[in-house]
């Protein structure tokens, strides 16, 4: 199955400025875990997960830099300040959005959007037609997939996650 066949139509987001506590009440208000923070032409630029904000302890906070942080920082630990800073009351998307957002089109098939997910240890992932957002796809879209088949886990083309 293709992104198209499985994804969530209804595309809950929110702007790089919003303040971080009416990203908690959009996910609320919507019964979602993760919106994508999109710009002002509606092209995604990260994702914020309930986790995002909530925060999570020092050494989880470091285990989740992005690549692009590391790259930065050559090796070296995040200054606690900066770390700091990404938690203050003060908070607006764009401080605590994970990025690079991935991606995928709506051609994308579903084992490869699975293999996406266990690969950058995310739970959902955009569905993108040109530079826009058009739905998302979540670990529950693909347990959809998997109980819709009526079947096991091989005969739907996804990968069995469920292997230690």
């Amino acid at each position: 199955m293709k992104a198209r066949d499985i994804m969530t139509n209804k595309v809950i987001s929110v702007g790089a400025e919003t303040q971080a506590r009416d990203v908690a009440r959009v996910m609320l208000a919507n019964h979602v875990s993760g919106v994508p923070v999109v710009d002002r032409t509606g092209a995604p630029i990260g994702m914020v997960s309930e986790g995002d904000l909530i925060g999570r302890s020092e050494d989880e906070r470091e285990a989740r830099v992005d690549w692009w942080l590391a790259l930065l920082a050559e090796g070296e630990p995040l200054s606690p300040e900066f770390l700091a800073s990404v938690r203050g009351p003060e908070r607006i998307a764009r401080d605590i959005m994970s990025t690079p957002v991935i991606t995928v089109s709506e051609d994308t098939d579903d084992s490869d959007i699975a293999r996406l997910l266990q690969a950058h240890r995310i739970k959902r992932v955009p569905v993108v037609r040109d530079g826009q957002v058009v739905g998302i796809v979540s670990r529950e879209n693909l347990l959809r997939v998997i109980v819709a088949a009526d079947t096991t886990p091989k005969s739907t083309g996804l990968p069995n996650m469920c292997r230690n």
